[in-house]
């Protein structure tokens, strides 16, 4: 914010027409659709009320020379408002697009105040309009310039609040909470949080955005019940990273306007029971994110308080993204509480355990449309993660993801095994299955898996018809499908067609291998051809 009083005389400020020149191209844009006046950004010539800009007619735009020059003062009020509406859309599209935007192309619309009494005028006279906000941050001096702009909407920003007289000037702004509109604070350190916490104790009516995130790892204070004033009515979206908040469920009671909630880290501090979360998100019709994501896997259910599953469940009528981190018995208890009609994006994260079974989720995932789109299936192992992604060849036509955490590549091989097995449901309509390493695997890691444990990972893929199998895999799982012959030819992947290799060669220890498992389909219904596989086209394809 600039400290200067936009209250005084402009006319002594030599201050140039604002324009980009990558945001307004060409330079010289119509004002409005269907007009013949254009202005000419690219003079140098100082905009004041001695020294005016020039625009053009456009009668004779087929000679230049005969172009007639004006002033721009004799434009109408209304033309003015439509250049200033196109010149704050752009400052404001710069800042929706940038992860860290700069307050300028917030206050873009300051330049045009500071040009002469009438533009002063005219932009403060329409300030929904041109969307006219303050930005605070921790390098504002806000008790000295917030009272000398007029009343206007405050967005609360800055990236790493470290110091005390940042502190300070975030506070400022924090007091005005009846202005406050947005509040973007993604990493505040212990000290500063215990400072900044206080100021954020009232009702904040016009909140529509808090992303409120602790660079410290279990380092801040639990927020209050009285965080917000206990209600946040116009609360839009709503991001916590690494902030313990066991009383959320209270102020989300209150914010019955919510579209995105995203927790990130969650705390063991900041515990929140599947019951009690889903309760409250009962309220939230208008819910299209929901991101829950806890810190570790201390944040488990309590076995002597577990319920049985609700008779009836809430419904999430608009929710398509659904994104979760934690153990599989919190995701368990969860979902048999909610429903999602519309959910077309699930991405689910398990840290390592011994056992994963999850039935609650397979009857989720079969209450949703998405399970039914499924065709293709990528199964990833890399290095600490291992992935199974199941997707429609057409883009955005359902994706659901289910990544466990684990180092060792046996129990990774051994945990997608019993993913694939115990918590996906019936794949039907799917026919395509990619088995590779990604891009951070371990080159040539040792592994003593048996084959057995291959033909399990396969066995749900009941209706598959290609596999594609990347080099590393390829000699993996190959001598694991020689041993399906005779009566067993058709135990695993009985309706397949295709098989891909990466790197195919002649002959080998792996096409031998391959070829028997062939030679045992000939003799069926279900005969099998192998080809080359460009590894190169078909990874990574949903990351």
């Amino acid at each position: 914010m600039s400290s200067q009083c936009p209250t005084q005389n402009c006319a002594r400020h030599q201050v140039s027409l604002p324009y980009s020149t990558t945001a307004l191209a060409p330079p010289s844009f119509p004002s409005q659709p269907g007009s013949s006046i254009l202005i000419d950004c690219r003079s140098e010539d100082s905009l004041t009320e001695e020294n005016h800009a020039r625009c053009w007619t456009g009668k004779k735009l087929t000679n230049r020379r005969q172009r007639e020059a004006i002033l721009i003062d004799m434009l109408p009020d209304d033309v003015l408002l439509e250049i200033f509406d196109f010149y704050v859309d752009e400052c404001l599209r710069r800042f929706f697009l940038s992860l860290h935007p700069p307050k300028n192309d917030v206050e873009g619309w300051q330049t045009l105040v500071h040009v002469c009494r009438r533009w002063r005028r005219v932009v403060f006279g329409s300030p929904r309009r041109l969307n006219l906000r303050l930005v605070c941050t921790q390098r504002t001096p806000a008790r000295d310039t917030l009272d000398v702009w007029p009343s206007l909407p405050l967005l609360i920003q800055d990236s790493y609040l470290s110091t005390e007289d940042g502190a300070d000037n975030i506070i400022a702004g924090l007091e005005r909470s009846d202005r406050v509109v947005k509040i973007h604070i993604h990493h505040i350190y212990g000290s500063e949080f215990e400072n900044v916490l206080p100021a954020m104790q009232v009702p904040f009516p016009e909140l529509t955005v808090l992303q409120f995130g602790s660079s410290n790892k279990g380092m801040v204070s639990v927020l209050p019940d009285s965080f917000l004033g206990g209600s946040a009515p116009r609360l839009q979206d709503l991001w916590l990273d690494r902030i313990p908040f066991p009383g959320l469920s209270k102020l989300l009671l209150s914010t019955t306007h919510l579209v995105t909630l995203q927790l990130w880290h969650i705390p063991h501090s900041g515990y929140i029971s599947p019951d009690t979360i889903a309760t409250a998100l009962s309220t939230l019709t208008s819910l299209d994110d929901l991101e829950l994501e806890f810190e570790s896997p201390r944040s488990r259910p309590d076995w002597a308080t577990r319920r049985p599953p609700p008779q009836t469940r809430s419904v999430l009528p608009v929710l398509r993204h659904f994104g979760f981190k934690g153990v599989c018995e919190y995701l368990e208890d969860f979902v048999a509480y909610i429903d999602a009609p519309r959910l077309d994006d699930l991405g689910v994260t398990f840290f390592n355990q011994i056992v994963f079974d999850t039935p609650q989720f397979i009857q989720f995932i079969t209450r949703t449309p998405i399970w039914e789109t499924f065709e293709k299936a990528n199964v990833v192992f890399e290095y600490g993660v291992a992935t199974v992604n199941l997707s429609s060849r057409t883009p955005g036509h359902g994706n659901l993801t289910v990544t466990i955490l684990c180092i060792e590549f046996d129990w990774q091989v051994s945990s997608m095994e019993q993913v694939c097995t115990l918590c996906l449901p019936p794949l039907s309509t799917l026919e395509d299955i990619y088995i590779y390493e990604s891009r951070r695997s371990q080159p040539d890691r040792q592994d003593n898996i048996e084959n057995m444990l291959w033909l399990e990972l396969l066995h749900p893929f009941t209706s598959a018809k290609n596999l594609y199998l990347s080099k590393g895999f390829a000699s993996r799982i190959g001598p694991a499908l020689q041993e399906l012959v005779g009566g067993r030819a058709t135990v695993v992947l009985p309706t397949l067609q295709n098989i891909f290799l990466e790197g195919l060669q002649p002959s080998g220890t792996v096409q031998e291998g391959i070829q028997k498992f062939v030679a045992a389909r000939q003799v069926t219904s279900h005969p099998i051809a192998v080809s080359h596989w460009d590894g190169s086209r078909g990874k990574y394809r949903y990351y």
